[in-house]
């Protein structure tokens, strides 16, 4: 198959990078594993067994309601937590084949809905904010914009880092969180190659 590149030539790419059906059910699992791994899982509460205090016997055992042996029962204010929270970790398991699917999936739907915008290279020699900006308004990206790149120079990092909603990721750092959550993604065709190369 092949994708307009705006300003050029078409590009012959893959059918089974950007031509294949969307499998919702394999991007959520990919997605929601994805950002579960990046979720700190500190949480910690203390139960009765971890607070400092004594463990004298507080009352007598009979005519006072009821029997507790210390003050550090979760009943009692400064208590314990009953069902304490620890630490943990919120990792799932995702093997590559699934990545990879879920990615190529994503693409191949962004493609289909025409999100997806392919150019010969972004030409920012200079870290500029207006030049960046000139650029897009001539590709008609608007909104949550990806700008995929294989190499991508530091000028395009410092020029976009201004710009709300625009981001600047390496082919090889594409993820399938920014490319859901993008309004438009924008691939320059080494950044396909390199793409299809990985994916392929």
């Amino acid at each position: 198959m092949e994708l307009n590149v705006i300003g050029s030539n078409p590009v012959n790419v893959s059918e089974a990078v950007f031509g294949l059906e969307f499998r919702e059910d394999l991007v959520h699992q990919v997605v929601t594993a994805y950002r579960n791994a990046g979720r700190s899982g500190t949480k910690a509460q203390k139960s009765r067994s971890d607070l400092s205090g004594t463990t004298k016997k507080f009352k007598k055992q009979k005519g006072g309601g009821a029997r507790h042996g210390d003050y550090r029962a979760p009943i009692f204010v400064g208590g314990g937590r009953a069902f304490a929270a620890r630490p943990r970790s919120f990792a799932q398991k995702i093997n590559r084949k699934m990545f990879r699917g879920a990615l190529a999936s994503i693409l191949s739907e962004l493609n289909r809905q025409g999100r997806l915008r392919v150019i010969e290279s972004f030409g920012i020699d200079q870290p500029k904010t207006r030049g960046l900006v000139g650029k897009l308004a001539e590709l008609e990206a608007s909104g949550r914009t990806v700008l995929v790149s294989e190499n991508a120079p530091e000028a395009l990092y410092l020029a976009a880092r201004n710009i709300p909603y625009v981001h600047v990721v390496d082919a090889a750092a594409i993820d399938p969180v920014s490319l859901v959550g993008a309004d438009q993604v924008v691939l320059t065709v080494e950044s396909i190659k390199k793409i299809e190369e990985w994916l392929a």
